[in-house]
């Protein structure tokens, strides 16, 4: 068993270390528009010359692969300072072939990129399979705060889009906003969420600049070993380099500050607003696991007993390197004897298995997503309902099932274990990426556990169901039943979001000294609510 472990262990680290390599890639640009390409593309960005339109440049996605999970998307980001506190309507032709799932035109309008404002990708109205060139639209409202407009077309899957004539022009206000995030409900940003923001931006505005001053110096490092430029001009260049980065980050540092000075001073004359409070709003009731986004109210998971208080608070909670998840487990329960389940003394349909528990997921790598080490808490319930009549007898150090002279309605054995639950998981969810940056989310894709648990048995019973005399009677016999007090085993699981195939099996005997050993053995479906 041990040797199969760590086979699956060894073939599962190196089927995610392939798919993390194919992670690794670049940003690159068609003209003005720019990508992300990966070291083993999923699609293929293009520009291609069409007499049809005066030779008129059309932009084209191409999938390349003939199963893809994610998307493609060329894009460009505006500053938004012509559009503020407007109405915008952004228009675009697109042809498309094959297009298995769908695609659309998108656009986002961003404060910084700490809050989203309005957002469109046309999900809601896809463009699918086949069809020739035709218009699309997307309308938005661009809060007066936002400092960026991104937008583009993407391709989802598998299939080609061509696009072209992508053009913005401002509405009436009276046009409706097609956005499934709408600009004119954007809930009012506060001082804190503002100036925090503009503070990232500052420094992300010097980390570029440094980064870009780094990567120079390497270049003059590498002229110098190729003999290009001599020795005596490093300093020269160095110096040089050094100085215009720093005259940037001046620059640009101090239109961020001047924006600062201003949120202070309107926070001072009173024309900054209160954040809107999501506390305040409905909720939504959730039985089950749900990763979607949803609006900014609140909402109430039932099943992992936990509440939201907008999206962002969702997004927050559900991205931090350690989570917490409520379990639940149900199956068949039975044990093996002499190596296995077959011709057992308990029936297969009616012996079960039910389990609770908390566990917590930690992301073991800072910026991977792979290694997760799951641990927590769990109440296990073993039941075993014998066959023939039958029932467990205490005869000594031994434990007997012996045939019982009364009929019986039913005879169940039952264990409560308290155990704590050890796990290895490979968590192939894959990043989620927001205006540049990474995000790592747990329990939204093919879940692999591998590890094992031990505990204390809690507590045996046996309750045997009958009838006397016309009356029904039920006996209930509590006691240690010569039963291991200390439980351990292995188990693993297998499964997609929250639900798994979950399998257990103790090592140790069910019963101490019993002549015969025999282990209990556990198959049925876990739920990982997050």
């Amino acid at each position: 068993m041990q040797k199969y472990i760590l086979f699956i262990l060894i073939i599962s680290f190196a089927f995610a270390t392939n798919l993390n390599a194919q992670k690794k890639g670049s940003y690159k640009k068609v003209l003005d528009w720019g990508y992300w390409q990966a070291e083993q593309p999923e699609y293929e960005m293009s520009l291609e010359k069409n007499v049809e339109f005066n030779n008129e440049n059309i932009l084209t996605i191409k999938s390349v692969k003939s199963k893809i999970n994610g998307f493609g998307t060329l894009m460009k980001t505006t500053k938004p300072d012509l559009y503020l506190g407007k109405t915008v309507k952004m228009t675009a032709y697109v042809k498309n072939e094959d297009v298995k799932s769908w695609a659309g035109l998108w656009m986002r309008v961003d404060y910084y990129d700490s809050n989203v404002l309005a957002f469109d990708n046309m999900e809601k109205r896809p463009i699918k399979g086949t069809s020739d060139w035709g218009k699309y639209e997307i309308v938005l409202f661009v809060p007066v705060e936002a400092t960026s407009i991104s937008y583009g077309v993407l391709l989802a899957g598998t299939g080609q889009v061509w696009f072209k004539d992508v053009k913005f022009e401002i509405v009436d206000d009276t046009v409706p906003e097609t956005g499934i995030n709408k600009g004119r409900e954007n809930k009012v940003l506060s001082f804190e969420a503002k100036a925090k923001a503009i503070g990232n931006e500052i420094k992300r505005i010097t980390d570029e600049e440094k980064n870009a001053l780094k990567a120079e110096v390497s270049s003059i490092d590498k002229e110098i070993g190729e003999g290009i430029i001599s020795k005596e001009k490093v300093a020269e260049l160095k110096l040089k380099k050094a100085q215009e980065h720093a005259a940037n980050i001046e620059k640009r540092v101090a239109v961020e500050q001047e924006k600062l000075n201003q949120l202070v001073q309107d926070k001072v004359d009173g024309k900054i607003g209160e954040e809107a409070n999501p506390k305040k709003k409905g909720g939504t009731l959730i039985l089950g696991s749900n990763n979607d986004s949803f609006d900014n109210g609140r909402e109430i998971n039932l099943a992992s007993m936990k509440v939201y208080n907008g999206h962002d608070d969702k997004l927050n909670r559900h991205i931090k390197r350690t989570t917490s998840q409520i379990v639940f487990a149900i199956g068949a329960n039975n044990l093996i004897t002499d190596g296995a389940v077959g011709n057992s003394d308990f029936k297969y349909a009616r012996s079960h298995f039910y389990e609770w528990g908390l566990t917590y997921n930690t992301r073991i790598l800072k910026n991977d997503n792979l290694l997760h080490a799951k641990y927590g808490l769990s109440l296990m319930y073993n039941n075993l309902r014998p066959t023939d009549n039958r029932n467990f007898q205490v005869n000594g150090n031994q434990t007997d099932l012996v045939i019982n002279p009364v009929v019986l309605k039913d005879s169940r054995f039952r264990n409560v274990n308290l155990v704590v639950p050890l796990h290895l998981e490979f968590d192939f969810t894959k990043p989620t990426v927001i205006n540049d940056k990474t995000y790592f989310k747990s329990h939204d894709g093919f879940r692999l556990g591998l590890g094992g648990y031990f505990g204390v048995n809690l507590k045996s019973k046996q309750i045997l169901k009958y009838d006397i005399d016309e009356y029904a009677s039920r006996e209930v016999t509590k006691g240690n039943f010569n039963m291991n007090d200390f439980i351990y085993g292995l188990s693993t699981y297998v499964g997609y979001k929250a639900t798994s195939l979950y399998l257990k099996y103790d090592l140790n005997p069910l019963f101490k000294d019993n002549a015969v050993k025999q282990n209990n053995v556990s198959l049925g479906l876990r739920f990982d609510f997050n």
